[in-house]
């Protein structure tokens, strides 16, 4: 079988890695956007991930004749009315660390509690997810966009040391585990990425199947 190439609009190679595993199977070849340091940066202005992958991906592949595909992605908690949301990666302020974010979560969390400092849960103020919306364009045209959930709660000390982010205080209750505590194959299988990665491969396999 003829493989098949995408390029993803990141220079990270891990995201790159963990796309690339599940799209082997498929026949795809995911890569990174050659020269992808190089290209003017995109400004994401939108107010939803969708906006902002969707922005990525016209930009990244304007630049380009082949199929970019980018994503967006965040946590959501329901009681904070969906924050920190497009910025969860900036929650604590630009350039701020995993540990920030994460830091300025638990406190705004525990200010709904009644102002409590202590790490008391209460499940209806703690019910989190994680959204990843995927957008495939071509010459600066978009082609489809897919959308991946995960539900969860926070809890109060973090658990694990895989992942990034918002993971370690993020509780998966089928596997009982955060996603800081499954490895990297585990996670994908469950994760909100995963979930729009493996939208994005259906639609790829048929886009293939009739593109001349």
């Amino acid at each position: 079988m003829k493989i098949k190439n995408i390029f993803l609009a990141s220079a990270n190679p891990g995201k790159v890695r963990e796309f690339q595993t599940a799209a082997h199977a498929a026949g795809i070849e995911v890569k990174a956007l050659p020269g992808f340091s190089r290209l003017p940066a995109c400004v994401e202005s939108g107010s939803t991930f969708e906006e902002n992958a969707r922005q990525k991906a016209i930009h990244y592949s304007s630049h380009t004749t082949e199929l970019v595909f980018a994503d967006d992605s965040g946590i959501c908690i329901d009681a904070l009315k969906g924050a920190p949301g497009v910025y969860s990666a900036r929650y604590a302020g630009p350039g701020a660390s995993d540990a920030a974010n994460n830091q300025k979560l638990l406190t705004e969390l525990r200010l709904l509690e009644n102002g409590s400092a202590s790490a008391r849960q209460v499940p209806a103020q703690r019910a989190a997810h994680y959204v990843c919306v995927i957008a495939l364009a071509r010459q600066g045209e978009i082609l489809t966009v897919v959308e991946g959930r995960a539900n969860g709660a926070i809890i109060d000390s973090p658990r694990g040391s895989s992942g990034f982010g918002y993971d370690p205080y993020f509780f998966y209750a089928p596997l009982g585990k955060t996603f800081a505590e499954l490895s990297a194959k585990e996670k994908f299988a469950v994760s909100h990425r995963g979930e729009a990665f493996r939208k994005l491969l259906e639609y790829l396999c048929g886009w293939f199947a009739t593109a001349r």
